[in-house]
């Protein structure tokens, strides 16, 4: 069955990797060369980070140095080590990396999920890239590598963190040892980062597909699990595992990132039922999951969407291997980005991603 994608995303599929220096977390899927090994070193994650980074990015982090930064990519663990600093956060975003806020006129381009088109935007990908209104040296790569460091820092010392039980309301858990084991490995903290640099540019469009022998044309963007599980049934058996993979980060960014914008407004029954059959739920627990929370619904079936694409991917990549630990971990991931969209992604005045429809 061939599928054809129109528009914004007419000449590469958004499940192939992206050029550099964002580099999608869905990268890597459908080779043995390079990427991930399985168990993700230390010395391989820095390999990584340093696979990652721009020019420029390097010059932030080793600002006066005669030759731009450019050893660190060459010493890859001294980089880590170097990002992993709390000093360098303050170097780099105070000092140059960024200025002049958040987005002008918004981050990643409107629509309903399940319903609207969701386009591209977000932010640029290095110098010289920027949206409207900014003035970045940093790569969207390096400033989210830096954030979820932050993090890591923060939660070091944090006894509870605060969890939504409702729409912007918050109790505290005592969850933070969790959440710091979490960080504490460095291919789960560049996961994360590659994860946000990837939605930073969503791609959409339409393709057509044959249905009871008639040719349709259908819509799909990253953003949208359930338009994007649509692709299930129109792409080769090759590709599946690609899809499953995207579904997992969209749901993991999504529940992160937009906690509240999903207990609102991202899923009706229509569209829950939609996710349950595509992922392949039957009985009391496909009855359970529709009749409760959407962060919960999403929680489920994005560590279930990760595992499928471990399972079915041809080679079982070391990339893949981390997804597979990210997918037994998945609550501490999204309780992660529900800390960094609180303290940074979502501040009033300078928000680095605005919500779906917005």
């Amino acid at each position: 069955m061939r599928v054809g994608a129109w528009g914004a995303s007419r000449d590469r599929s958004p499940l192939l990797p992206r050029a550099k220096p964002v580099k999608p977390a869905s990268a890597g899927l459908f080779s043995s060369g390079g990427g991930y090994t399985s168990g993700m070193d230390r010395a391989l994650a820095a390999r990584e980070y340093a696979n990652h980074l721009t020019a420029a990015d390097l010059g932030l982090l080793a600002p006066g140095d005669p030759g731009g930064g450019d050893w660190l990519r060459g010493d890859p663990a001294a980089l880590l080590r170097l990002l992993e600093d709390p000093g360098t956060f303050g170097t780099v975003l105070a000092g140059g990396g960024l200025a002049g806020g958040g987005l002008a006129g918004g981050g990643l381009a409107g629509g309903e999920l399940g319903g609207g088109e969701l386009g591209g935007g977000g932010l640029g990908q290095g110098p010289g890239d920027g949206p409207r209104g900014w003035a970045v040296q940093a790569s969207p790569f390096l400033i989210f590598a830096l954030l979820v460091q932050r993090a890591a820092t923060e939660l070091a010392s944090a006894a509870h963190v605060p969890e939504r039980t409702g729409l912007r309301q918050r109790v505290p858990l005592f969850d933070a040892p969790a959440l710091r084991d979490f960080l504490a490995d460095a291919a789960r903290r560049l996961f994360l980062a590659e994860l946000l640099a990837s939605f930073t540019r969503v791609a959409s469009g339409r393709y057509r597909v044959r249905v009871a022998g008639r040719a349709r044309t259908r819509r799909f963007s990253e953003l949208d699990p359930v338009r994007l599980a649509g692709l299930l049934d129109a792409v080769s058996e090759a590709e599946r595992p690609g899809v499953y993979r995207r579904l997992g980060d969209v749901s993991l960014f999504l529940t992160g990132v937009f906690p509240d914008y999903v207990t609102a407004r991202a899923l009706g029954p229509v569209d829950a039922s939609r996710l349950l059959r595509a992922a392949g739920l039957t009985g009391p627990q496909r009855e359970r999951l529709a009749a409760g929370p959407a962060i919960e619904l999403l929680e489920h079936l994005g560590a279930r969407w990760y595992r499928t694409a471990c399972e079915l991917a041809p080679v079982r990549t070391a990339r893949l291997a981390v997804a597979d630990d990210v997918a037994g971990r998945f609550r501490q991931a999204r309780r992660v980005l529900n800390h960094l969209a609180d303290r940074y992604l979502l501040s009033a005045g300078q928000p680095w991603f605005t919500p779906p429809g917005s």
